[in-house]
């Protein structure tokens, strides 16, 4: 295996399928298969997870337990759970199951953001900060996050500036965020748009800029991540299986696939702390919980090549 200089010798790899996988699928996974899930993933060496999203259980039935994931997931030693959250309700839900981080996502596009959450990007940013003055007047410490979606463009809209996004970006520092990431929501992006965003980003929001959310919608979810990586990013999103997508985004495949991207990672000799075996195992059961569901990725299908195996063997 080889290390290309400049790249990242460490990435984290947040698990988001429990969230972003689950919450399009027409069914209801069991709560005792999500706390399976989410022990297994942590055997497997994730470190990170989003268990769920706090919204009216009779619009997202499939995340109707996110706080009982959330309660599990304070018992395993290290492992930083969070949860999406639209509004300030949803935060104060956060807070109260002391959530590692909330997310918040922001579209860039404005199209996106009126079907998304009935309020322009604008609107989304005042919430942002009563999010912020609320979480500091109860001295919480739930790290709030704040995702760019639609960022390289959207399906309503078609071209979202790059301006607009930078524009956003320090609007929701301004806010309050603590934490950014840019994601790719419907596949949109290519190589040199990801790396040319991030850049152009990077001198507003510096380390606060830590996540890289994007889709394999056209297949180019990969070489997106590795954009990012030249760019500095050593954080992101990804989802077992491939699963997920978007409401909007018709005929969307999902997110990277986990395990896809653990090897690709690995094999440039980037350490994630993944266990390929155990996250395969873990693919398994999700493909038994999920039957009859489209699954994604090429690890599963492939599996490892011999010179990696003889490498992880001596």
């Amino acid at each position: 295996m080889t290390h290309l200089s400049g790249l990242p010798r460490q990435v984290v790899i947040r698990e988001v399928g429990l969230r972003d996988g689950l919450q399009i699928l027409p069914r209801t996974v069991p709560t005792a298969a999500k706390l399976e899930w989410i022990r297994d993933a942590y055997d497997a060496g994730q470190r990170e997870m989003e268990l769920g999203s706090f919204v009216p259980a009779h619009l997202l039935p499939q995340l109707a337990d996110t706080d009982k994931l959330l309660a599990y997931a304070k018992t395993l030693p290290g492992l930083k759970a969070s949860v999406l959250v639209p509004n300030l309700k949803g935060a104060e839900r956060a807070m109260e199951c002391e959530a590692d981080s909330m997310l918040l996502p922001l579209s860039a596009s404005h199209a996106h953001s009126l079907a998304n959450l009935r309020k322009t990007p604008d609107q989304v940013i005042e919430i942002i900060a009563r999010i912020r003055d609320a979480r500091d007047a109860q001295g919480s410490h739930t790290r709030i996050e704040v995702g760019i979606s639609t960022a390289f463009g959207c399906t309503l809209q078609g071209r979202v500036e790059p301006a607009e996004v930078v524009r956003l970006v320090k609007a929701a520092i301004d806010a309050g965020a603590e934490a950014i990431g840019l994601a790719d929501t419907v596949g949109y992006a290519d190589p040199t748009m990801v790396r040319s965003l991030f850049e152009a980003v990077l001198p507003i929001a510096g380390d606060k800029l830590n996540c890289g959310h994007f889709h394999d919608t056209r297949g180019l979810g990969m070489a997106n991540v590795y954009a990012a990586l030249q760019a500095g990013i050593s954080r992101f999103d990804a989802c077992l299986a491939g699963i997920g997508g978007c409401p909007h985004a018709p005929g969307a495949s999902g997110n990277v696939a986990t395990e896809d991207l653990a090897y690709m990672l690995a094999s440039m000799n980037i350490e994630t702390g993944q266990d390929f075996n155990a996250l395969l195992a873990l693919r398994r059961k999700i493909a038994r919980w999920l039957d009859g569901e489209p699954l994604h990725g090429a690890l599963a299908r492939a599996g490892l090549p011999k010179t990696m195996l003889q490498e992880r063997a001596e």
